[in-house]
Order: C-alpha cells, then structure tokens, then sequence
C-alpha cells in the first residue's frame, strides 16, 4: 500500500473524489482501517468521550493524545495521519502552541487539528511556518461547547454562513492545507468546498463536501442510545448486506462516501 500525503488529498479534491475520514484511537482499529482503505485517520480528542467515559473533550490532555497518536502510527501503512491538539495546549500563546505540535508530530501524526475561528487563524500561521502541517475545524466546535450552549447546528443563518466562509478562508491564507466543518446545513459546507481551494472535511455537513469524517465508534452504533443526526450505522448497515463485521462497515462507510451516497438528506442538516 502506498503511503497517502497531504498532496493526494489535494490532488483528490482537484480531481472530485471523495475523501475517507474515520477517528481511531487504537493499533488494531487502524489496521483494520488501513486494509479496508481509509484515506485518513484522525485521532481525536473525541476519545475523552469514546475511549475515558467523560461528558466532553475537554479533559483530554496532551500526553494521552501523544500515548494515542503512536498506538495508531504503529499500525498505519497507508492513511494520512491528522492529530487533534488538545483543549488548553494552544490557544494561549503561540509557543506552548508549538511545543504540543511538536510533541504530536514526534509521536507520528503528519498534520495536527486546531478549533477556531479568526482569532486562532494566528496560531495556523505561526506552526505552518515551522513545518507544522495544521487543519483548521470550525463551525460546532467541542472544545467550545460551554460557550456555544451545547452541541447545536451552526451557520443556519445568513450572517453566521458568511462568518464560517471568512473564518474558513482566514486559515487558508494562514498556510492551513485541511478543513474540517462541523453540524452547518449543506448549503454551508457546499459553500466552503467551493470558496476554498484546500481540502473541506465535513462531519454533520453535507454530501458537498470534498470528503466525510465520523467518530468511529458512532459509525458503528456503540457510542449511545441517540446518535446525532448526522450518524449513520454502518456496521448494522453491512449486517443487513450479509457482511457484518468491523471491516463490512468500515468497506461500506467508504463505498458510501466515495460515491456520495453518504450523508443524504436523513443525515444532513437543512
């Protein structure tokens, strides 16, 4: 298998094909990603909630994403890596923002994931000029789930659609290479796809995004009762097709995406 880069992820958005996402926290998991075929990994502070049992991210710290971070890399042949910075390792000054940066791209991660809008567009700038590969998440954003209420679709009106446009195109000036875009209509995440030349990852956002990403373990029904909107369940989905195991779900998550059948208007938000 060959090792995907930033610039195939380029190269599929400029040539209109889908692009893979799934968390992953694990050695076993991502090798079973990597023999389905997942163009991307990302391991995510979502493992606060997922993984350790808390009601948010936030509690993550940076050494247990580190510990996470090489778990998966040991096991990764094929996928792009991407790392979340955890709450409180950046956005207080740029140099401690390095330091947490740096210690995730030691452990194996090749781009690191900042929450954000404008005001963090400084903190994108300053890493990608030392070789820090960044992606920018905006729209709902987890770590500032106490400030916007709770986990609720964002962008629905016309002046916040536009705040996510500027914010979106703030990273990308800044030297960000990835997008990712959390819970806005589809409209929105068509928007973004179009305005920015890089990358757009949605999550709650669309079919018009440049690719998907979902928690895995929400993909595959374990996370809750409830699952948001936006999730679908692919392991009970390949059950149904007469493949059901961890690998049948995986290998449908990504027939979906790719073709664009994933999210349809059931799993988006209008």
């Amino acid at each position: 298998m060959r090792k995907l880069r930033i610039t195939d992820l380029q190269k599929m958005k400029d040539q209109g094909e889908k692009i893979t996402m799934l968390t992953c926290y694990d050695a076993t998991f991502a090798k079973e990603m990597n023999c389905a075929g997942i163009d991307t990994i990302l391991i995510g502070d979502s493992l606060g909630m997922v993984v350790q049992g808390h009601t948010s991210t936030l509690p993550v710290t940076l050494d247990e994403m580190v510990y996470h971070t090489e778990n998966v890399v040991r096991a990764n042949e094929r996928a792009f890596i991407v790392a979340d910075l955890p709450f409180g390792t950046y956005e207080a000054s740029k140099r401690e923002a390095f330091h947490a940066a740096s210690e995730l791209m030691k452990a194996g991660a090749e781009m690191v994931k900042i929450e954000g809008g404008v005001e963090v567009a400084v903190i994108t700038a300053f890493l990608t000029e030392r070789g820090i590969p960044v992606c920018a998440h905006i729209g709902l954003r987890p770590q500032a789930v106490n400030i916007m209420g709770g986990y609720k679709v964002q962008g629905r009106e016309l002046q916040m659609a536009a705040q996510l446009i500027e914010e979106a195109r703030a990273h990308q000036n800044a030297g960000a290479q990835l997008l990712v875009v959390e819970c806005v209509p589809t409209e929105v995440g068509e928007a973004l796809a179009t305005a920015l030349c890089i990358p757009v990852i949605g999550i709650g956002a669309g079919n018009m995004t440049d690719g998907q990403v979902l928690v895995m373990h929400d993909m595959l029904g374990l996370s809750s009762d409830v699952a948001p909107k936006f999730v679908k369940n692919f392991l009970a989905v390949a059950t149904e097709a007469g493949n059901g195991s961890i690998h049948g779900a995986f290998t449908q998550y990504i027939r979906e995406v790719k073709s664009g059948a994933f999210p349809d208007e059931a799993h988006s938000f209008s």
